[in-house]
């Protein structure tokens, strides 16, 4: 298991060119005797592949699944893998890749597990596509192809235990300021500054945690063609995240009254795109999602934690299809950047964990 992670993490699968890895994936299920379908939604959503659904039978009727994502964030380098002091981490100057090629290679190593005798019931795993640039993957894929009922996305980087069961709403703002341009040494009132405007918007806004729930940030701008040029056009992109959808949509709508205002102020025009990335969730405590993989925790030795999260996973998108799933911590840390790691035992404990799940799954 712990060879097809170091596999799997450096074969380069950044969103969009999933192919590779998609293909090495269908292979190892195929070759445990799992029937590997990936539907066609690779045209829609611009990703290297498709959704893959693997599906291997149970003793019974009843079934369970396991999501997790094929794809990584950006890396300008090749990704090396190196072990040290029981730790998996990158060689180089690039993220390691166990988001989420850690769970992928659980996922696998689980049927590996069951290749000979099955699954004590039915058993699913979803890998999913494009999941780090909005989930789109997720939110294309169709649930019906779904025999189960019951999910479990292996996709949080904290401490194995934890079981998400708060995420927030997503809302993403992109605003486009067209102003004059102007030499700015020769005839500068002649002009109006797209960037002055949009810092003038930015500065009016609040950011950064915004309550207990909320959270605000302008995480991109950029415009201006020369030092010597009164910008014609300035763009931002920003975001608010809340687990009240209600305040979510609040935030985003100031953050955008913010860049009218900002724009009338400096003569120019603007253009704003708002978007939900993705929408939030409170798990229900009826959810047997949640009561599986509390068990699931205990049948292994680990006491579960209930926790909230700020950042989003195929679970929102799945949850929101009506999919009783949960978010379970994967044991990685310091994701999407070359401090990324996950030490090697966690590996073991997250198998063990679903293996687990499926006996509980089983005794229900």
């Amino acid at each position: 298991m712990h060879d097809r992670f170091v596999s799997l993490c450096e074969i380069p699968s950044p969103s969009g060119q999933e192919r590779e890895v998609a293909d090495a994936v269908i292979s190892e299920l195929s070759a445990v005797g799992m029937e590997v379908a990936e539907d066609d939604t690779a045209t829609e959503t611009g990703a290297g592949s498709g959704n893959l659904l693997a599906r291997m039978a149970g003793s019974g009727e009843d079934s369970i699944f396991f999501a997790a994502h094929l794809d990584t964030v950006p890396h300008s380098e090749p990704v090396s893998v190196a072990l040290e002091d029981g730790v998996y981490r990158s060689r180089g100057d690039t993220i390691l890749g166990a988001d989420n090629k850690a769970a992928v290679t659980v996922l696998v190593e689980l049927a590996e597990r069951h290749r000979a005798a099955g699954s004590p019931v039915g058993l699913e795993l979803l890998l999913t596509a494009s999941e780090e640039v909005g989930l789109v993957g997720a939110h294309a894929f169709d649930p019906a192809g779904l025999a189960s009922t019951v999910g479990f996305v292996l996709d949080h980087a904290s401490p194995i235990g934890e079981v998400i069961t708060e995420s927030p709403t997503h809302q993403r703002l992109t605003a486009t300021f067209t102003g004059v341009e102007a030499h700015a040494g020769l005839r500068p009132e002649d002009g109006s500054s797209a960037i002055a405007a949009a810092a003038a918007a930015i500065a009016a806004m609040q950011l950064g945690r915004l309550d207990a729930e909320s959270t605000a940030n302008v995480g991109l701008i950029g415009g201006g063609t020369a030092p010597n040029v009164v910008p014609g056009r300035c763009s931002l992109e920003a975001e608010a995240r809340s687990l009240d959808p209600a305040k979510a949509a609040e935030a985003i709508g100031e953050m955008s009254d913010a860049c009218a205002w900002g724009a009338s102020e400096h003569g120019c025009d603007l253009d704003t795109k708002v978007a939900e990335v993705f929408r939030g969730y409170r798990v229900p405590s009826g959810s047997e999602a949640l009561g599986l993989a509390e068990a699931g925790l205990r049948r292994a030795g680990l006491e579960p934690v209930r926790v909230p999260t700020g950042g989003g996973s195929d679970a929102n998108a799945l949850m929101a299809k009506g999919v009783d799933c949960v978010l379970l911590a994967n044991g990685t840390s310091a994701n999407h950047t070359p401090a990324e790691a996950v030490e090697a035992h966690n590996l073991d404990v997250m198998l063990e964990v679903c293996e687990a799940i499926l006996a509980e799954a089983a005794r229900c």
